[in-house]
């Protein structure tokens, strides 16, 4: 039986054979028709949406299985560098989406004629730190230039992240480090401003608001925290010479400046104008936040609220950092932009003790 099939398939096939042998002889014509529509029938079939999704998602899978060995074999062998990986990994990760955000907030100011003060706030926000995060990337950019340069830069980024990597490339232990290092440096500043914004005092004609302004400064410094009645008790001062934000002394404005994290290195004039803008976008930020609601903000954007006004508040609880974002509200709200002076100098006034305050009460 097994021999009579095979014969019989066997002569089926050469009667195939004979039969397109001789439908090519006497049909040509006909015969090209067939092949060319079966090549179309075999081309739509493996270049079907299907396969091309299969294949995909085999190369999809094969190569996060790679990865996954990739990373498991750094973490075993080599947990710094995969620290350091990972970080990197996560870093740009959160860079591209910061650049996605802030294209589309881009993109909607322009088609709706949005202006920046009437964004909500978590966009004034991505705004702003993207802005800042840029500038100090492109010296980093600058440098790569060079040929053979990303070798060099490479070890310049292991060994000095604080100065030349962006926070989206810092690991967690190097977040709370280097806010501490750049809150001492505002800290160096808070004696002077205070010793500066008292010896204007005397200046002063109204001898009832020189008497209060001269007591803000010394509860101040003598480590007390002053309340928001009697910091706008004396706002009607910064809204004229010689507080006010175009009259301020050049030893005023420069002492200023590090508290907004700005260089005092430059010429007054040009510190004073980047002073005020910058005083003028914190001011919206205020605005937008009162508008929001600070009991909105998660615990990381509470904090990274209060670093931004003066006030380092990773060593303060959650409703300490509320209660003192509260406290800076009300009186941003209070003030009008003729007296934005006041709000540069609350960064001192209402950061310097507070702290301490706190862990006496």
């Amino acid at each position: 039986m097994a021999l009579s099939c095979s014969s019989l398939c066997s002569r089926l096939s050469l009667t195939r054979l004979s039969g397109l042998s001789t439908n090519r002889i006497t049909h040509g014509l006909h015969l090209q028709d067939v092949s060319c529509q079966s090549r179309l029938l075999l081309c739509r079939h493996f270049t079907s949406s299907k396969v091309r999704r299969g294949i995909g998602r085999y190369v999809s899978s094969r190569l996060q299985w790679a990865n996954a060995k990739y990373e498991d074999f750094l973490k075993r062998r080599f947990p710094r560098f995969f620290l350091l990986y990972h970080t990197f990994k996560v870093g740009f990760r959160m860079l591209f989406q910061d650049a996605r955000d802030v294209k589309r907030i881009k993109t909607k100011m322009l088609a709706e004629g949005v202006k920046f003060h009437d964004l909500h706030y978590r966009e004034m926000e991505k705004l702003r730190q993207f802005r800042r995060d840029l500038i100090k990337a492109i010296p980093l950019v600058i440098i790569t230039i060079p040929p053979f340069a990303n070798y060099l830069i490479f070890f310049l980024m292991y060994f000095f992240p604080r100065q030349l990597l962006i926070p989206h490339f810092w690991t967690p232990r190097q977040q709370l480090e280097f806010r501490k290092v750049y809150h001492s440096h505002r800290t160096q500043h808070h004696q002077p401003v205070l010793k500066e914004l008292e010896d204007v005092s005397h200046q002063v004609k109204n001898g009832h608001l020189e008497s209060l302004l001269k007591n803000l400064c010394t509860k101040v410094q003598r480590g007390g925290n002053p309340n928001v009645s009697e910091i706008l008790a004396v706002r009607s001062l910064f809204s004229k010479a010689p507080l006010a934000m175009n009259t301020m002394s050049n030893n005023q404005i420069r002492h200023i400046s590090p508290l907004l994290f700005l260089t005092p290195r430059l010429p007054g004039f040009l510190i004073g104008r980047r002073l005020n803008s910058h005083a003028v976008e914190l001011f919206q930020l205020d605005r937008a936040l009162s508008q929001m609601g600070p009991h909105q903000l998660s615990e990381w954007e509470l904090k990274q609220a209060c670093y931004v006004r003066g006030m380092n508040a990773d060593s303060l609880g959650t409703s300490q950092s509320r209660e003192w974002l509260s406290q800076w509200l009300q009186v941003s709200s209070a003030l009008k932009e003729s007296e934005l002076s006041l709000l540069l100098h609350c960064m001192v006034l209402m950061s310097a003790n507070y702290p301490s305050a706190a862990s006496r009460h």
